[in-house]
C-alpha cells in the first residue's frame, strides 16, 4: 500500500476554506501554529506570486514562515494581505 505524506496546502483551494482554516488556527492554536498556517496558506496560493505581492524574496518567506520561525509582525501583515486576509478584532464573550 503507497501512502503520501498529507500536506493541508492541497486542500485550501478556495478563500472561504482559506479563511475558516485561518479563524480556526487564529482561535485554537498558539503563535508558532499561526504562522504555520500562513505559511500553508502561503504555499497553496503559490510563494512566487507571495513574493512578488510582498516584496519579499521566494526564500526569505520560507525562512519567516518556517517552523521555528519569529517573523516580523511587518512581515505577517504583508502576506496576509497578499493572501486575501485581514486582522479583525472582536469583543470577546464572557
Amino acid at each position: 500500500m503507497v501512502t503520501s505524506k498529507f500536506d493541508i496546502a492541497d486542500y485550501l483551494d478556495n478563500k472561504e476554506m482559506i479563511a475558516e482554516y485561518l479563524n480556526t488556527v487564529l482561535e485554537e492554536g498558539n503563535n508558532a501554529d499561526i504562522i504555520s498556517a500562513i505559511g500553508h496558506i502561503a504555499k497553496a496560493i503559490g510563494m512566487t506570486k507571495i513574493a512578488e505581492e510582498t516584496g519579499l524574496s521566494r526564500p526569505s518567506l520560507y525562512k519567516a514562515l518556517s517552523d521555528g520561525a519569529k517573523p516580523q509582525f511587518a512581515t505577517i501583515m504583508k502576506v496576509l494581505k497578499a493572501i486575501g486576509g485581514q486582522i479583525q478584532v472582536n469583543p470577546m464573550s464572557v
